[in-house]
């Protein structure tokens, strides 16, 4: 018996050292996901002031599906179960229809730094949702730090002159905290199959309504669209609404959904960054004192235990 405890304990220290890994990895990739998805608002905002917010949800949907297919099709992948259908639809409901058309038309109306009071409360909701749908448990230290993070960035943005008038985009904004955070089936589909795939799966499926919708929202005066705008409509086609979810999911199948959900506290902090140099929106110097804190709640969640059943 002894022997046995001996010999096994290097197995044991392996599969220690490989979880570790698998996990510094997942948040590596998180963190690459908060930035490639932290051009999107800035990229919207740059968008719609050119473009129909409803045409640029329809089209970015559109472009990604055609990508999600080509690459279906070029690799030869079989089509998943039929038990998986029902999440693929339900979270691409929510990742494709109903977090960009509200964001979208969040952005006629408030800036991209107004936005971030979504990413500050996202992480909060991506952990409850987790509970519910990824059967996750975050521990109470958890769910603290997470309180304190998301505090810290409504104050942040509430700090802000543009962000103490209610607007009907705020509106809007909550409908994508509630959208995003059940966005999380995506990352339990990623530990069924690859986060790419799971993407992939979900464009593809909604191509036919997408193109159809994009149709129907169609302008007549595209000529007068600034490239600007389409360079915009570039982005969250391919990065944010196909390329970032490759990352984001992969991430969120390795180190789980609450845990990498909350790194998206840093986002408001990339956005703002971002809305500086894309939409010509003021930064101020007491940014730097709320990332800091921001920061510090992050570091602290991950120190946290989440059981995952």
């Amino acid at each position: 018996m002894r022997i046995g405890a001996i010999s096994d304990a290097p197995h044991e220290s392996r599969t220690l050292i490989m979880s570790n890994s698998r996990n510094k990895i997942g948040l590596a990739l998180g963190i690459a996901g908060v930035f490639l998805f932290g051009g999107t608002l800035p990229a919207t905002r740059l968008t719609v002031s050119a473009i129909d917010p409803l045409f640029l949800t329809a089209a970015r949907a559109t472009i990604a599906g055609v990508a999600g297919l080509s690459v279906l099709l070029i690799l030869r992948r079989p089509a998943p179960p039929l038990y998986f259908w029902h999440e693929i639809i339900l979270s691409g409901l929510c990742t494709i229809v109903g977090f960009p058309v509200l964001m979208a038309l969040a952005m006629v109306s408030v800036p991209a730094a107004h936005g971030g009071v979504v990413l500050g409360v996202v992480p909060l909701a991506t952990a409850g949702a987790a509970a519910l749908v990824a059967h996750e448990r975050p521990s109470p230290g958890f769910w603290a730090t997470s309180i304190v993070g998301a505090g810290i960035v409504i104050a942040f943005v509430l700090s802000q002159s543009e962000a103490r008038t209610f607007a009907l985009g705020d509106l809007y904004l909550f409908g994508t905290v509630l959208a995003g955070a059940f966005g999380a089936l995506s990352g339990r589909l990623s530990m069924s199959m690859p986060g790419w795939e799971v993407i992939s799966w979900q464009v593809a499926a909604f191509l036919p309504f997408s193109a159809g919708m994009a149709f129907f929202f169609r302008s007549h005066d595209f000529a007068n669209v600034p490239l600007t705008a389409w360079v915009g409509l570039g982005y969250v086609s391919l990065v944010s609404q196909f390329f970032a979810f490759f990352v984001f999911n992969a991430a969120m199948a390795m180190s789980g959904v609450a845990r990498v959900g909350q790194l998206m506290l840093l986002q408001p902090f990339v956005i703002i960054a971002l809305a500086a140099l894309v939409n010509g929106e003021p930064v101020r110097l007491a940014t730097l004192a709320y990332a800091a804190g921001v920061v510090a709640t992050v570091l602290i969640s991950q120190r946290m235990p989440i059981k995952r059943k």
